[in-house]
């Protein structure tokens, strides 16, 4: 390494340390994705896929594979997974617990990468689990009955 190079980026770091120690850069501001926070909010799953996508209509899609548990022994963590790399041209992927309180539990917007998303989710009983996979401008989406014995919602 080059002397001139070492020092360059050793002033450039401690510039970068400086400036965000004195709180002219706050990361969370600069990463920070637009929160959906109408979905999240919404008490119903057409309230949540229309504050999500702008539309509630979906059409069944057979290349949507949800692998969750048939029965799940705690509803506090039920593992979920949505495997959409079937489809192409994948925008974002969302998954609905549909008896929850809230129904939207996890919601990504992936424009360009692989229809995957896999998360642990909160169920406070038995429900089916909607994924919503938006791509060519359309939503598509599978259902999925998750028996649960414990509920994760207080139950």
């Amino acid at each position: 390494m080059k002397r001139r190079t070492f020092l360059k980026g050793t002033l450039a770091g401690s510039v970068l340390a400086v400036a965000a120690g004195s709180g002219l850069l706050r990361p969370t501001e600069v990463l920070a994705a637009e929160w959906p926070k109408g979905g999240f909010e919404a008490k119903s799953m057409d309230d949540a896929l229309n504050a999500l996508f702008g539309s509630s209509t979906t059409a069944d899609n057979g290349a949507i594979e949800i692998k969750a548990p048939n029965q799940a022994e705690n509803g506090a963590v039920v593992p979920i997974a949505v495997d959409a790399s079937k489809i192409s041209g994948v925008e974002g992927v969302a998954i609905l617990v549909e008896k929850n309180p809230s129904p939207l539990a996890a919601s990504v917007m992936t424009p360009g990468a692989a229809g995957f998303l896999s998360v642990r989710v909160k169920m406070g009983k038995t429900s089916p689990v909607v994924a919503v996979v938006k791509a060519g401008g359309k939503l598509h989406s599978a259902k999925k009955t998750v028996k649960v014995t414990v509920g994760g919602c207080g139950g």
